[in-house]
């Protein structure tokens, strides 16, 4: 496989996206780009926008597309040149995912999506652990969040898997397995 310059992280709420992307970024050095991060720095702004972000990000609905890849446009056109880069949780709605595709390609910029494969169960007990140790507001929404991917990421990972740039890694185990499982993957 050629490494890729951007890597994506996707995969259900709770999957460990965020995890394996700060592990890969310190095996890397790479910087992260994180939607959620992004997303929830904007509903602590006493403005229309963030109180209608904080409003969906309690409800664990995902924010409309094209905020999203405004946010993503703004990050990747902004990366000084050979630049490389890992995105956590853009690319959630199949819309996102055309963007993403499209600019890379028209970029002729390398890239590959790892999607974090875990169960819905996993990803009760998992979030259900990290709720008793920080406290994220969408933590009280799993089953919208959850409903969210079925309905909107699923979809994504399809047109990922039609453009050939997806790896698929269980995100079940120990997590510095999987950690080796990607950057064995990848090829660093």
């Amino acid at each position: 496989m050629k490494k890729p310059h951007t890597v994506f992280f996707l995969g259900k709420p709770g999957s460990g996206k965020g995890t394996q992307a700060r592990r890969l970024s310190a095996h890397t050095k790479w910087p992260i780009i994180t939607a959620g991060d992004q997303f929830r720095k904007i509903a602590e702004q006493d403005t229309p926008v963030g109180r209608k972000i904080k409003s969906e990000v309690e409800a664990g609905l995902l924010a409309p597309n094209w905020f999203a890849m405004y946010l993503y446009q703004q990050a990747l056109f902004s990366l000084p040149e050979g630049t490389d880069v890992i995105f956590d949780g853009f690319n959630r709605k199949p819309d996102e995912a055309r963007l993403v595709i499209s600019s890379l390609k028209w970029l002729e910029r390398s890239f590959i999506v790892i999607n974090l494969v875990v169960s819905d169960k996993m990803v009760y007990e998992r979030i259900a652990g990290r709720s008793k140790t920080q406290q994220r507001s969408d933590d009280d929404s799993i089953k919208t969040r959850l409903d969210e991917y079925h309905k909107y990421t699923e979809q994504s990972l399809d047109l990922f898997r039609e453009a050939g740039e997806i790896v698929d890694i269980n995100g079940e185990g120990d997590p510095y397995a999987i950690t080796s499982d990607i950057v064995r993957t990848l090829g660093f």
